[in-house]
C-alpha cells in the first residue's frame, strides 16, 4: 500500500542529505547569516558540535511570523521570482533549518533591527512549539543541542570532538575567504580557533587588497608574500584571486580553494584546470597554493545539483577551464624569474654560524662581555685591511652594473662552485644559481615557443595503427579530429568503434599510441577538450630540455655564466625548473650580516 510519509520523517530523510556532520550544520547556518547581511558572525562549539553549537549574527533578523515560516520545508526569501536559473544567494532551497531542527533540540531567536523585542522558537526533534518573546540584540541566534539524537545511526559515524571541530573550522575558513568584509569567530571548549576581524575599511574600496589580507590570515603570511594576482575575463565569466608561485607548493591539494559566485565548491573540472595550468612547473607529487574566485552569469551555472551545494555544473565547461588555465599561466609568466621568498628563508635556516670555540665570540652588542659596539663601516674597512687576500679584484664592489650603469636583478657572475653552482653578486646580496636547473627551464620555454610559432611537427607512421575505443569514444575523437590534427595527431574513423592513427607529434617519438588515444577518448568524455594532448607534448618538451641542458659538472666561463643569468632575467618561469624546484637562491646582504652577528 502506498502512503504519504509523516513530515518529521521526511525532514529526517532530507537531513541525511543536507546535514552530514556538525560542520554541515554550521555551514548552512553561517551561509544564512551571510545572506541576512551580517557584519559579525560568531560560532561556539561543545564536543565538536555534537552536544552544542550556536551561530550568532547581527543580520536583518526575523519577525515572529517569519520565524515560523523559516523552519518549514521549502520556505525561503531568496527566490523572489521562483527562478532556479537566477540565484544570487548562498542559500535557496529552504531545507537547512527544518532539516537541522528535525534531528536535534533546536532553538532560534531573532529580532529585526528597530523591533521592540526578540522572539524565540523551540523545536525538539521536529516537534515545533509556539514563538515566545525573548531578550536579545538585533540579529539572529541559532542554538543546536544534541545533534542527531533523533537519528542514532548517524550519531555513531561522528568522529572525536577535535576532528569534528577541525571540519567546522575548515568550512568557516572557506566562507571567510569569500567575504573579507565580515568578521568571523569560532570558539570550541573555550578556545578560540578562528578570530578574523573584518577587513580594514580603508581596504574595502580595494577588493584585491582586502581579499589578500584575509587570505594571508588564513593560508599563511608566506602565501600573501608569494602570490600573484589573477584578473581575467572571457565571454561573461570573470576570474579573480591569487595564485602562489610554483616554488611555493605543498604535497596535497588541500590548499587549493575555489569559489563560484562567492560559494565555496569542490569541483573536478576546476581542480583539473589548476593542475593543467601548473603541470609543467611542478613535479607530479606537488600541488600549488591558490584561491580563485569565479564570477559566472547565473544562467550559465547550475548550483542545484547537490543538496549540500558543494558541486556546480557549467553550461560550457570548456570556457571555464580555458579561462582558468590561461589566466594562471599569464599571471605566472608575468612573475618572470621571481621565486618565492620561502626558498631563501629555507637556505638561511640551513646555515649554522660556527666559531670553532665552545662559546660564541662576542659581537659587540650593548651589555655583552664588555665590548663596545664597532661602527659597521669601520668594521668592514678593518676586515679588508687586515685580510691577506685583500687584492683589488677581491674587494667587495658596489652594485654590479652593465656598461650603461644599470643593475641586473640576478647580478653578475663571480664564481662557479663544484662546476654546478654559479655565484653572482647583486646590489643587495648574493645569488646562487643551479646551472642545470636554470638551463633546463630556459630550454623548455624555448621549445614551447617554437611549438606555438611553428606548430607541432608530425611524423607519419610507416604502418597506420588501428585503435579500438568503442562507438562513443570513436565519435568523440572524430568530432575533434581537426583540433587533434593541430596538435600533431592525425586520425580518422575506421569501421565501427575504432579509429586509425596516421600521424603523431614528432616530439613524442616512439609513444604508446594505443594508450595515448584511449586516454584521450576517456578524457574527452570527462572534460570535453583536448588539453591532455597538450600536456603530453609539453611533458616531452620538459624531458628533452632536461636531457639537453647544461649538466652539473661542466665548467663554464664567466661569459657563459653571465649569459645564463641574463637569459633567466628575460625568461618567464625561470625561477623554477620543470619539476618545481627553485633554480636560484637569493640571500640579502642584511641576512648574511645577521649570520655573522653584524646586525
Amino acid at each position: 500500500m502506498l502512503r504519504r510519509l509523516p513530515s518529521n520523517l521526511v525532514n529526517q530523510i532530507a537531513a541525511g542529505e543536507v546535514v552530514e556532520r556538525p560542520a554541515s550544520a554550521v555551514k548552512e547556518l553561517v551561509e544564512n547569516a551571510i545572506d541576512a547581511g551580517a557584519h559579525r558572525i560568531a560560532v561556539t562549539l561543545k564536543e565538536g558540535g555534537r552536544t552544542f553549537l550556536s551561530v550568532v549574527d547581527d543580520g536583518v533578523g526575523m519577525s515572529p511570523d517569519e520565524l515560523q515560516l523559516a523552519v518549514e520545508r521549502h520556505c525561503t526569501s531568496k527566490l523572489p521570482d521562483d527562478d532556479l536559473s537566477d540565484i544570487h544567494t548562498l542559500g535557496f532551497r529552504g531545507e537547512a533549518l527544518p532539516s537541522i531542527a528535525s534531528v536535534s533540540r533546536f532553538t532560534i531567536t531573532s529580532r529585526p533591527a528597530g523591533a521592540d523585542t526578540a522572539w524565540s522558537l523551540a523545536i525538539d526533534g521536529g516537534a515545533k512549539a509556539k514563538p515566545m518573546p525573548a531578550a536579545a540584540p538585533a540579529g539572529t541566534r541559532v542554538e543546536v543541542r544534541d545533534l542527531f539524537f533523533a537519528t542514532p545511526a548517524r550519531l555513531k559515524f561522528l568522529k572525536e570532538p577535535r576532528t569534528e571541530s577541525s571540519h567546522v573550522a575548515d568550512a568557516m575558513r572557506r566562507l571567510a575567504m569569500a567575504h573579507p568584509a565580515i568578521a568571523f569567530r569560532l570558539e570550541s571548549e573555550e578556545r578560540t580557533l578562528i578570530d578574523l576581524p573584518a577587513a580594514n575599511p580603508s581596504l574595502l574600496d580595494k577588493a584585491d587588497a582586502a581579499r589578500l589580507e584575509r587570505l594571508a590570515a588564513i593560508m599563511g603570511r608566506e602565501f600573501g608574500d608569494n602570490a600573484v594576482a589573477i584578473d581575467a575575463n572571457r565571454q561573461g565569466f570573470r576570474l579573480t584571486g591569487f595564485a602562489g608561485l610554483p616554488t611555493l607548493n605543498r604535497p596535497t591539494a588541500q590548499h587549493q580553494y575555489l569559489f563560484v559566485n562567492g560559494r565555496p565548491v569542490r569541483d573536478k573540472l576546476l581542480n583539473g584546470a589548476v593542475r593543467g595550468a601548473y603541470q609543467d612547473f611542478l613535479a607530479r607529487d606537488r600541488n600549488p597554493m591558490v584561491a580563485l574566485f569565479l564570477e559566472a552569469p547565473p544562467e550559465m551555472v547550475d548550483v542545484n545539483v547537490h543538496p549540500a551545494k558543494t558541486e556546480v555544473r557549467f553550461r560550457d565547461a570548456g570556457i571555464v577551464r580555458g579561462l582558468i588555465v590561461g589566466a594562471l599561466r599569464t599571471a605566472l609568466s608575468a612573475a618572470g624569474h621571481r621565486a618565492s621568498t620561502t626558498v631563501s628563508d629555507a637556505a638561511l635556516g640551513a646555515f649554522r654560524p660556527h666559531t670553532g670555540y665552545s662559546t660564541p665570540l662576542p659581537y659587540g652588542s650593548p651589555g655583552g662581555s664588555g665590548y663596545a659596539p664597532i661602527p659597521r663601516g669601520l668594521a668592514e674597512a678593518a676586515m679588508q685591511f687586515m685580510s691577506p687576500f685583500a687584492e683589488p679584484s677581491a674587494r667587495v664592489e658596489a652594485a654590479p652594473a652593465d656598461a650603461n650603469g644599470t643593475s641586473y636583478p640576478l647580478g653578475v657572475a663571480r664564481a662557479q662552485l663544484h662546476e654546478t653552482y654559479i655565484v653572482a653578486q647583486t646590489g643587495e646580496g648574493v645569488v646562487i644559481v643551479d646551472q642545470h636547473a636554470a638551463h633546463e627551464r630556459l630550454l623548455h620555454e624555448k621549445l614551447k615557443n617554437q611549438l606555438e610559432s611553428e606548430g607541432v611537427k608530425r611524423q607519419a607512421l610507416l604502418l597506420p595503427e588501428v585503435v579500438e575505443v568503442g562507438e562513443d569514444g570513436a565519435r568523440r575523437l572524430t568530432q575533434r579530429a581537426a583540433e587533434l590534427a593541430d596538435m600533431g595527431l592525425v586520425l580518422e574513423p575506421f569501421g565501427l568503434g575504432a579509429v586509425v592513427v596516421r600521424e603523431t607529434p614528432a616530439l613524442l617519438g616512439e609513444a604508446d599510441i594505443q594508450g595515448l588515444v584511449r586516454d584521450l577518448a576517456d578524457e574527452l568524455a570527462e572534460m570535453g577538450d583536448h588539453l591532455s594532448l597538450k600536456e603530453k607534448v609539453e611533458e616531452v618538451c620538459g624531458t628533452l630540455a632536461c636531457h639537453t641542458s647544461v649538466r652539473a659538472g661542466r665548467r663554464l666561463t664567466v661569459e657563459e655564466m653571465n649569459a645564463l643569468l641574463r637569459q633567466m632575467e628575460a625568461t618567464p618561469h625561470s625561477g623554477q625548473c620543470n619539476h618545481g624546484r627553485p633554480t636560484y637562491v637569493e640571500l640579502k646582504l642584511a641576512d648574511i650580516e645577521r649570520l655573522f652577528g653584524r646586525r
